[in-house]
């Protein structure tokens, strides 16, 4: 082996050996990592800027040092004086590998940006936010009968609107006095009152205030953070936007992030600094989509499971990462937004939904609300489909919940040509069963890569790699058309009839595309790509699988596939390739980003909110960690589509190929 360093880069997961005095840049654009440049390495155009991650990270087998790359220099130095770097920035074009290094490439740096897909869904909402307005005349002082003016506003609002108020804070104080003379004693107030206690003032206009107040419903993922911005008056979504979520530079997934702050004393505060101000940097970005001032925001939901529910709180997740998963509080947590450092109104509110266990937190609850399988006759099985992705399966008599680690995989991470969906990235692929050639739609046309123009539709994007939904399509896609085997196996061109498999090591490949003549990228599936998504589905498939044992029933009625990801994949696809258990295609439907939309649905609803933090003590957990049977089930789930269940449905309206290329000549049955 090199003695090389290594260098490797999120969220991509590419990894190389350079020698020492490699610029950063360098060694991203002979991995091919999305990382861009304009001025052509000079250190004018700040397009490369990375962030190196330091300490332990058991997952890559490496401890980086604070000298991993090279000193500061004077042309990173200049630019920071004339433009800026924010804190922890390097410039990829002067940073040089010195040792083996963990960088990261931040959304902005990234030539294909991100599309973060999670959109608000459109849903009817009874309205019943816990802020606010309220217009009173407020009685004038009398030197009579002397009292305050806030004593005053307090006795005018519970005769004019029947309502108890506590008090305000200082700075609601000082507003006071003005707002009533500027006011003529007529003032607007703004008013939290979440159902539980005496309600509290947050802010005071003179006269009738005719704008609006707003609130955020905050998805905070693992690889996303999405966040919608919603009229508290109307309820209506005034602007939606996602970022990445920085903390993927300490690992991709959950555990490798508890890991990261074991092995390194104070990572955790890493971790919820870098994801605060992400947060904040979404706060921005939708206050400017909407053109108001964020100090409009009064309120804030958040949900997400219970790594990032602790990192985000501030609190260490350590013992989430060790039997028996206890968290530091399981119910719903009400705080001032400012406590996290969420900078919005002064005095505005943060809802966090409860979490139902150590592995399934306030995301799957907010996915229960929006769903709602405690009400519904049929047997549903949810899936909220993520680096985590989190099971529901019941009905109104009962529901039982688990959490499955799938991995990104899904998400086009440890993937060959893998990326995360931008413009250019493989998203529905189509192979012909008998000539074996493909076609392929990339995310931002329309047309499929047979049809006239595509080409010319698709010269400012390129093609660059494969998404998630694209991965799952084409592995499924091979199955069906018998260029892989049940096992998972990619054939050799002698043995599929195709000269797109080639030889790739001990193993084979298939090409998708190759433009590699055209100074473009060789775009294959690899066998350890595959490997890579039978383990995320096998997990998926495995703790369905268990919950329906614990359930007694050996099908469900209805799946619902819920997360940005699960409303872009494929119902049939996901079935040939067994992620999901068997059921009538019509019958599994998108709920797109429901756990998004359960937050929404308790930002503008505190009955919601109640309901939830009822339902979840009724929730059953099913710990698959301590399951014997989840790694029998996992085994068998590990076969595409599965090792033993038959798939009777799906069976009727797809062939099978019955192939074997664990042997010289596959045997060419097919499976019925």
């Amino acid at each position: 082996m090199s003695d090389d360093p290594l260098v490797i880069f999120t969220p991509s997961g590419k990894r190389g050996r350079f020698p020492v005095g490699t610029p950063v840049l360098t060694a991203a654009r002979k991995l091919g990592v999305d990382l861009d440049s304009v001025c052509g390495g000079r250190g004018i155009c700040s397009k490369c800027q990375i962030t190196p991650a330091f300490g332990a990270f058991a997952k890559h087998g490496v401890t980086v040092t604070a000298t991993a790359l090279s000193e500061w220099n004077s042309v990173e130095e200049k630019y920071d004086t004339l433009r800026g770097l924010p804190k922890g920035r390097r410039l990829g074009c002067q940073a040089t590998v010195q040792s083996d290094v963990v960088i990261d490439v931040p959304p902005e740096s990234q030539v294909h940006k991100q599309v973060v897909r999670k959109r608000a869904e459109a849903r009817e909402i009874t309205m019943e936010p816990a802020t606010k307005l309220y217009y009173v005349e407020v009685q004038e002082p009398d030197m009579h009968e002397p009292s305050g003016d806030l004593e005053r506003l307090k006795k005018a609002l519970k005769e004019q609107w029947d309502l108890d108020v506590a008090g305000s804070d200082l700075r609601t104080l000082q507003l006071l006095q003005p707002a009533l003379r500027k006011g003529k004693w007529k003032v607007t107030c703004a008013i939290h009152h979440s159902g539980i206690g005496p309600a509290h003032i947050m802010q005071v206009w003179p006269g009738f205030y005719e704008g609006s107040i707003y609130g955020l419903a905050i998805d905070l993922g693992s690889t996303t953070i999405a966040a919608h911005l919603c009229d508290l008056q109307s309820g209506e979504v005034v602007a939606s936007s996602g970022i990445m979520n920085p903390q993927i530079r300490f690992g991709e997934d959950l555990m490798s992030r508890v890991s990261y702050v074991m092995m390194n004393p104070g990572g955790e505060e890493d971790l919820t600094r870098v994801v605060r101000e992400s947060m904040n940097a979404l706060i921005v970005q939708v206050s400017a989509e909407a053109e108001i001032d964020r100090e409009l925001i009064v309120e804030a939901v958040l949900v997400g499971n219970p790594i990032m529910h602790h990192l985000f709180l501030g609190i260490n997740p350590v013992e989430l990462g060790q039997a028996p998963f206890a968290l530091a509080s399981s119910g719903a947590v009400s705080l001032w937004a400012s406590e996290v450092d969420m900078v919005m109104h002064p005095e505005a509110r943060l809802y966090i939904l409860p979490c139902i266990a150590g592995h399934v937190g306030a995301d799957a609850a907010a996915v229960a609300l929006s769903e709602a399988p405690y009400n519904s006759d049929e047997l549903v099985l949810i899936i909220d489909v993520g680096t985590n992705a989190e099971i529901l399966l019941g009905n109104k008599d009962r529901v039982l919940a688990c959490s499955s680690p799938t991995g990104p995989a899904f998400e086009g991470a440890q993937i060959s040509s893998g990326q995360r969906a931008a413009p250019g990235a493989i998203e529905n692929v189509r192979i012909d069963p008998v000539t074996k050639e493909p076609r392929f739609k990339v995310i931002g046309c329309d047309l499929w890569s047979n049809e006239e123009g595509f080409e010319a539709a698709t010269l400012s994007s390129g093609i660059t790699g494969i998404c998630g939904s694209g991965i799952i399509e084409v592995i499924a896609e091979m199955r069906l058309a018998g260029l892989l085997d049940a096992s998972g196996l990619i054939g050799s061109a002698e043995q599929t009839g195709t000269p797109r498999c080639i030889p790739d090591g001990r193993t084979n490949a298939y090409v998708l595309h190759d433009a590699a003549a055209a100074g473009g990228p060789l775009i294959t599936v690899t066998n350890g790509d595959v490997r890579a998504i039978q383990l995320a589905k096998a997990a998926l498939y495995a703790g369905a699988r268990l919950l329906m044992d614990k359930m007694g029933v050996e099908s469900v009625n209805r799946v619902t596939l819920a997360g940005a990801f699960g409303a872009h994949i494929s119902a049939k696809h996901a079935m040939v390739l067994g992620m999901i258990p068997d059921c009538p295609l019509e019958n599994v439907v998108s709920a797109g980003n429901a756990a998004g939309t359960g937050a929404r649905i308790a930002l503008l609803n505190v009955s919601a909110r109640r309901e939830i933090e009822e339902v979840v003590h009724k929730i059953h957990k099913i710990e698959t960690a301590i399951e014997p049977m989840f790694q029998e089930h996992f085994v068998n789930a590990s076969s595409i589509p599965h090792a033993t269940d038959p798939f009777p449905l799906l069976n009727k309206i797809v062939d099978i190929p019955d192939v074997n290329f664990n042997v010289k000549q596959g045997a060419r049955r097919r499976r019925r």
